[in-house]
């Protein structure tokens, strides 16, 4: 699936292409916004417990994905109204050391609001989207053990 830009003020895709973090950067920026925060999570050489990292191989609920990142974007601006833009990006497939393997930016008129939606919007991604990775490392391969029960957005708790 190509990063094809949407008509909405939301960008919500999962891939098998690589994350352009410059791509999200420019897209999320709006006049009206004096802030911009993006989040871009690497693939790195260790894990729980393993070195020697090569690749990480994810696996998604396709068909849970785009409806999960939708309802994460959806509550961000709930809490965050003045919000400009929100871009979710999830790569599935095998993604390499130092590749992105996640995006999340938004765009708000001022910085507080900024930070905060993509500091939640990670962390319900990772809490309620069904995409699981399998690492691989010198001498073998195992499903990530932070792996977790799945979540619905609303059961994130209240905004502190």
């Amino acid at each position: 699936m190509t990063l094809t830009p949407p008509t909405s003020d939301d960008w919500i895709a999962l891939t098998d292409q690589s994350l352009d973090v410059g791509i999200a950067t420019d897209w999320v920026a709006l006049p009206g916004c004096g802030a911009v925060v993006v989040f871009s999570g690497l693939v790195r050489d260790h894990a729980d417990g393993s070195s020697g990292v090569t690749h990480i191989d994810y696996e998604a609920w396709a068909e849970q994905v785009t409806p999960r990142l939708t309802a994460v974007a959806d509550e961000a601006r709930r809490r965050w109204p003045d919000l400009g833009r929100v871009a979710l990006w999830h790569r599935e497939g095998r993604v390499l050391l130092s590749e992105s393997s996640v995006v999340v930016a938004v765009s708000s008129p001022h910085r507080g609001a900024a930070f905060d939606a993509c500091e939640f919007a990670i962390d319900t991604l990772k809490e309620s989207v069904p995409i699981w990775k399998k690492e691989f490392f010198d001498g073998g391969s195992q499903w990530a053990r932070s792996a977790q029960h799945i979540t619905d957005v609303n059961d994130r708790g209240v905004l502190a």
